[in-house]
């Protein structure tokens, strides 16, 4: 995301949102180093732990002292030993967000006693957070493994693999036990899973298929966006590769194929943005302006059908393949797109065929 497109059960808040006086820590997270560990730092071992997690931000919170080791200090080339109790602290106390079940229908494509795969249906919330207190995802999870015993939706060391954005439809990966959401975790980390979205995105994209590397962080201008830096221009930007490939050019718009190297939040958004062709009906991002073609009357008209059509940025995880964590076989699965995407897609085939353009 995490397209938030990493796991983020657990994310480390920037040093200027911490209260600047000196007051009382409160443990959000805890972990007990197995037995059998080897040595290993602390900031690779914590990657893994907290599914997918950046090892900068991980690295950020040691330099702050808000990871201790046996209740001290430690940096991010701490190597952790056997049975050390490690603690993630923060200046606020832990959020009380509890996961309730909730009767949210869901379309379960996979499942088995380790994991779980859902195709999400655009707009809805994946995680409870400020302003989405329930009715999300793992609300719905909730409820459809109410029946057992074992699972229990609060626990942040199961869950959620990955993440989407609210208005990103597609597949998503949920982890049913602790070694499972571990080993998945560790995919992500080494970028060994396989991941393609379908993107509507305006202008006609050139070339038939390229790559975008650009480092990503908040938009000193506005932080609820990120934007692409230049390398070694901003300490806390993200290294985010995206690899894309034409499927079809319909005019003014393309539908493109993205396979994502990393998984930063907004990658694909920012970077085929970044690249002169913002997602169709992003509204984040400007999509949700006419950005290409002309400006009569009737292409103005045919233009906001199409955001009513799918109003949303059009923007689709479309297949995932990764190693099962139990069986280690591979697993591959595809999913439709869904109406909204489908029928936007059909309604700017038919304009760019009838239409000089």
């Amino acid at each position: 995301m995490v397209e938030e497109e990493y796991s983020e059960d657990f994310e480390f808040p920037e040093d200027n949102d911490e209260p600047e006086n000196e007051q009382e820590m409160y443990e959000h997270f805890r972990y007990v180093v197995d037995k059998g560990q080897s040595m290993l730092r602390i900031d690779k071992y914590l990657v893994i732990q907290m599914a997918s997690t950046s090892r900068n931000r991980i690295q950020d919170a040691a330099d702050a002292g808000k990871i201790l080791v046996n209740g001290k200090p430690v940096k991010s080339n701490y190597k952790v030993k056997p049975l050390d109790v490690i603690s993630i602290v923060l200046a606020y106390p832990p959020s009380n967000f509890e996961i309730i079940p909730q009767d949210i229908p869901i379309n379960v494509v996979y499942e088995d006693d380790s994991i779980m795969l859902v195709d999400k249906q655009p707009g809805l919330v994946v995680h409870p957070g400020f302003g989405n207190f329930d009715g999300t995802l793992l609300n719905a999870i909730a409820y459809h493994m109410k029946d057992y015993p074992d699972f229990d939706p609060n626990d942040s060391r199961i869950g959620l693999v990955h993440r989407i954005d609210k208005d990103t439809s597609g597949l998503l990966l949920i982890a049913k036990t602790p070694d499972a959401k571990t080993a998945l975790g560790k995919q992500f980390f080494e970028k060994s899973t396989k991941r393609t979205y379908n993107a509507l995105v305006w202008g006609n994209v050139k070339e038939d298929e390229g790559t975008i590397i650009g480092s990503l962080a908040r938009d000193p201008r506005d932080r609820m966006l990120f934007t692409v830096f230049k390398e070694g221009e901003n300490p806390l930007a993200k290294h985010a590769v995206t690899h894309y490939k034409v499927l079809e050019r319909l005019g003014y718009v393309t539908l493109v194929e993205c396979r994502l190297e990393t998984g930063r939040t907004h990658q694909i958004r920012v970077h085929m943005k970044h690249i002169g062709h913002t997602l169709f009906n992003d509204d984040r991002y400007g999509g949700n302006e006419i950005l290409k073609g002309n400006r009569t009357a009737k292409y103005q008209q045919f233009v906001h059908n199409c955001f009513e059509i799918c109003p949303r940025q059009a923007l689709h995880a479309k297949t995932l393949g990764f190693v099962h964590p139990v069986t280690k076989q591979e697993m591959y699965f595809e999913s439709e797109l869904p109406d909204d995407m489908r029928m936007l897609i059909e309604k700017w085939r038919k304009y760019s065929k009838q239409t000089e353009l």
